[in-house]
């Protein structure tokens, strides 16, 4: 999508604090081309408004109608009790004419930026990142191109460079579930996969992670930041 010198770059803002929202919002009120037009709290609401929602198109206040012509989606990806943003991705890129999803997160993780570009984002930013690299990252997001903060960059081009296998986004999953103390069997009932299925994904797990049980696994993806715990 090539940015119109007629219109500023339309952007929906996602993120389930108001304050982060309101701070985002006056950010980009001070950047020529680009205008905050809407604003969703969790990833449904952001279906609603684009018209993916079971309900069709709402407005930020539950009125009908959605804004026209949003440019890019800047989507966090943990919202409280809220549809998260991965999942919000998978439904936001079925869409007949679906707008380029940004990630702007605090969460670096393998598991998080695997699951997230899996989706379908089209970039991936930290929070921390500094106002003109983010600016920077809406504009190209908009015409179609990745963008990606430095660490989130070198941390994929590592993936593809390690001569160890790296593990699979089922793999992630259930690694990241074994971290939060689930058994087989739960973890199995988690994802409606059987528990055979489960012991199969764990020893590619201890294999790719050069370890030999629960524990030890848990222990190097943290320490590898490939998975993090709440």
């Amino acid at each position: 999508m090539t940015e119109s010198p007629l219109r500023p770059l339309r952007i929906l803002l996602v993120d389930d604090h108001p304050v982060v929202r309101h701070g985002l919002k006056a950010m980009f009120a001070e950047q020529p081309g680009m205008d905050v037009v809407a604003e969703a709290s969790d990833g449904r609401a952001a279906l609603d408004l684009l018209g993916g929602g079971e309900d069709g198109p709402r407005g930020p206040n539950g009125e009908s109608g959605a804004p026209a012509g949003i440019d890019v989606v800047l989507m966090d990806l943990r919202m409280g009790e809220g549809m998260d943003g991965v999942s919000a991705i998978r439904r936001i890129v079925q869409l007949p004419s679906p707008p380029p999803v940004l990630v702007l997160t605090t969460y670096d993780t393998d598991a998080d930026i695997l699951a997230a570009v899996e989706a379908g984002a089209t970039g991936y930013m930290l929070k921390d990142a500094p106002p003109e690299q983010l600016c920077a990252a809406v504009r190209s997001a908009a015409q179609g191109e990745t963008a990606l903060a430095p660490d989130v960059a070198n941390r994929l081009m590592d993936r593809l460079r390690s001569p160890r296998p790296a593990l699979s986004g089922r793999e992630l999953e259930i690694l990241g579930l074994l971290a939060r103390g689930m058994s087989n069997r739960a973890i199995s009932r988690e994802l409606f996969i059987s528990e055979a299925t489960v012991k199969t994904h764990l020893v590619h797990i201890f294999d790719k992670l050069g370890v030999d049980n629960r524990t030890a696994a848990i222990t190097t993806a943290l320490q590898r930041g490939i998975i993090r715990v709440e």
